[in-house]
């Protein structure tokens, strides 16, 4: 992301002079806007739930909203899947109020909806102060406490959707073709056209595009970039696809559980650790990278730990693998998503790692020989699309931090499918099973001192008493009726 000195950076509060200079930066940005027939806003941000909202201001109100925000309720981080509200201590009632001023760094045109555009939305008190529950500015401070060890994250979700020809709410595969399918493609192909080309318009970096393995079923993957920025361009390319869908007359599902009785949509991660500072640091890996290449170097490979890790990318796995059970709480959010994270499904059902197994939670990608220096990664496979992507963020972060912190090493590599291995065999390696409900993985989630730590009570509080109104509203349901229930929400 473009570092811009002016912007307000979420994590510091904002007082007058700010304002000024915000006000006119963005009175410039307006009519610029305005000369490309924008003529609205959308200021986003998403709840604890994982839904995105949202307040749009007309474009000649922009100038106002960056300097003073827009006025928005604090209870809508306590709304639960079907809207209805729960409370917690720190939120809940009708009273009080924040103000969402708009990112101008992250200002995007959106191509799938002509005449508006998007920007992520920072969250104020109205005394200037951060938002306790501004996830986005959350995640900044984590990305500051790496940055002050000489550390920076890349990051990028890979956005699953299933494609509806159904009429109102009930699915039915837009395509019907073998799974991974060129025909698949070809039964869609002015729609994925228009998703692929909506997405460069509006200035994402789309890697790949594929069938995936449900009737309908698409894939996405972005380049990686900085925390903030993925979880920014994660909520960009699902209402991308959202728009381009609803244009085609069609419906996109990012349920981690479509229909019960099918594989789910998965939002997996991939992070990658840098290093700053590689040729003062012993820990830092240069090994494949050519001599022209200068600036950090990837602490996921050119080590002698396992699959070529540093000592430091080892840690920061370790210290996410350690987590697994407590992350889901904020990754796998749903009482959905545990319909999904089932195993032999590629969901990574067991807390384990594993070089380019697909059935472990956490895969250790080691890019082709020769690209290893760059594109060696982690992908956490257990998350799905109902979680709040800076908020995920901002827990693996702190997670992989406290890793680092302690010099954690990683257990011996998993290289099968662990559903394959026995019990016994799988308690002789440490091999567990991730929680097999919501209601575990908050317990998990509560008991764990360092995501309190890192998340604060505010959030931690929020997050709990959310999963809880959740679990009390979907409790007795089937599963048929839980697929229903959550399918067109994220």
């Amino acid at each position: 992301m473009e570092q811009i000195p002016e912007t307000v950076f979420a994590g510091h509060s904002i007082d007058g002079p700010t304002r000024a200079r915000l006000g006119k930066r963005a009175g410039e940005t307006a009519r610029r806007l305005a000369g490309q027939d924008v003529v609205a806003v959308a200021l986003t941000w998403v709840d604890v739930s994982g839904i995105t909202r949202t307040k749009t201001v007309p474009v000649e109100r922009l100038e106002h909203a960056a300097a003073w925000g827009v006025g928005m309720s604090p209870v809508f981080d306590v709304f639960l899947l079907d809207d209805s509200i729960t409370s917690g201590k720190h939120i809940g009632g009708p009273a009080g109020d924040l103000r969402l001023h708009p990112d101008l760094d992250r200002l995007r045109i959106l191509a799938a909806l002509p005449g508006w555009a998007h920007a992520p939305a920072l969250r104020y008190a109205q005394d200037g102060g951060v938002h306790p529950l501004d996830t986005r500015a959350l995640l900044r401070r984590e990305t500051e406490r790496l940055a002050e060890g000489g550390w920076s994250v890349r990051a990028a979700f890979e956005i699953e959707w299933a494609v509806s020809k159904g009429e109102g709410d009930d699915f039915v595969a837009a395509s019907r073709g073998p799974a991974y399918g060129m025909t698949r493609v070809t039964e869609l192909a002015g729609y994925l056209r228009d998703v692929l080309s909506a997405l460069k318009e509006t200035g994402v970096a789309v890697a790949q595009l594929h069938p995936e393995y449900a009737a309908g079923q698409y894939e996405v993957s972005v380049a990686a970039e900085d925390p903030v920025g993925a979880a920014d361009t994660a909520v960009l390319v699902r209402e991308t696809i959202r728009a381009v869908s609803t244009a085609h007359g069609l419906a996109a599902s990012f349920s981690p559980k479509v229909e019960a009785d099918s594989v789910g949509n998965g939002a997996h991660v991939h992070l990658s650790l840098w290093q700053e500072n590689a040729g003062q640091n012993s820990q830092g890996g240069v090994e494949g990278r050519p001599p022209q290449e200068t600036g950090p170097v990837n602490a996921m490979a050119g080590g002698d730990g396992p699959c070529g890790m540093t000592a430091a990318g080892e840690a920061f796995a370790a210290g996410i693998l350690r987590r697994l059970a407590a992350l889901l709480a904020v990754g796998a959010p749903s009482v959905a998503s545990y319909l999904r994270l089932v195993p032999s499904h590629w969901a990574g059902a067991f807390a384990c790692w594993g070089p380019e197994n697909r059935e472990a939670a956490l895969r250790f990608v080691t890019g082709a020989e020769g690209e290893q220096y760059r594109a060696a990664n982690l992908e956490v496979k257990c998350l799905d699309g109902a979680a709040n992507p800076y908020l995920l963020l901002a827990a693996l972060l702190a997670a992989g931090r406290d890793g680092l912190g302690a010099e954690l090493r990683l257990p011996e590599p998993v290289e099968v499918d662990p559903a394959a291995l026995t019990e016994q065999e799988r308690a002789a390696r440490g091999i567990e099973p991730l929680p097999a409900s919501l209601a575990e993985s908050v317990a998990a989630f509560e008991a764990d001192a360092v995501l309190r730590d890192a998340l604060g009570e505010a959030v931690t509080d929020t997050v709990s008493a959310v999963r809880r109104g959740e679990i009390a509203l979907l409790d007795g349901a089937s599963p048929e009726e839980i697929a229903a229930a959550t399918r067109w929400r994220h």
